[in-house]
């Protein structure tokens, strides 16, 4: 097994603590949700990152994680990995056979977290995907792992998340804030519903925290008056 460094992105204080909340979360969804797909409506709004960083948090736990790079169209994962020797293989040597599951998987500088990169471009994505090799595939490292994080490409460009999507536990949209308009979520969160697949919840990321009197108002519209009587009513 080829062994990889990840350099992990620096954290601040509450960056790292929406990551715990986060894992928590997922945690209880329950055991029977360990297969998760990640997607977002577009490029760029950081899907990657929150993937990554959600599975390393659940490795930090305790966890044994594996993490698939599962776009097989625009990798952006080998910018943050230091790697030595041979050009790795990755998923779309797996399901064009052309390595083994053994050969496809790293180990990293980060306890019980192993990775499995995208790999070489290939001309047919979705049927790769959609085979019966890769439902095999997922079928067997689920008995290894506790859980195996997929990030895939934006539901909202093409359909490669969906088709990953029906053969796994649950699915998480990742939305930045502000850019992402209600009926543009509303169409990629119809596609998913569409898999056989539950939505565990949406991440809003990149949200503008010095806004934070904003969220101080809400809460307080919401919760202020709560165990009052007319409010419980209304």
């Amino acid at each position: 097994m080829k062994e990889v460094n990840i350099y992990r992105q620096e954290l601040d204080y509450s960056a790292n603590e929406s990551y715990k909340s986060l894992r928590t979360n997922l945690l209880f969804c329950g055991e029977d949700k360990k297969v998760i797909t990640v997607t977002s409506c577009t490029p760029n709004e950081g899907k990657s990152t929150v993937s990554l960083n959600l599975a390393l948090s659940l490795a930090d736990s305790g966890k044994k994680v594996l993490f698939i790079d599962a776009d097989l169209r625009k990798s952006v994962l080998m910018g943050g990995t230091e790697v030595e020797g041979e050009e790795i293989k990755g998923l779309s040597h797996l399901l064009s056979h052309q390595e083994t599951i053994e050969n496809v998987i790293c180990a990293t500088n980060v306890p019980r977290f192993h990775i499995i990169y995208a790999g070489t471009v290939p001309p047919n994505p979705a049927e790769l995907l959609g085979g019966k090799y890769f439902k095999r595939f997922l079928s067997a490292i689920r008995k290894v792992y506790d859980y195996v994080i997929i990030d895939t490409p934006p539901l909202g460009s093409v359909i490669d998340s969906a088709v990953i999507a029906d053969e796994c536990d649950g699915s998480i949209i990742v939305m930045e804030s502000g850019v992402i308009s209600y009926r543009f979520a509303q169409d990629v969160k119809g596609q998913l519903e569409k898999c056989n697949c539950p939505i565990l919840g949406v991440i809003l990321n990149k949200v503008d925290m010095s806004k934070q009197g904003y969220y101080g108002k809400y809460y307080g519209k919401y919760y202020g008056k709560y165990g009052d009587k007319k409010t419980e009513k209304k």
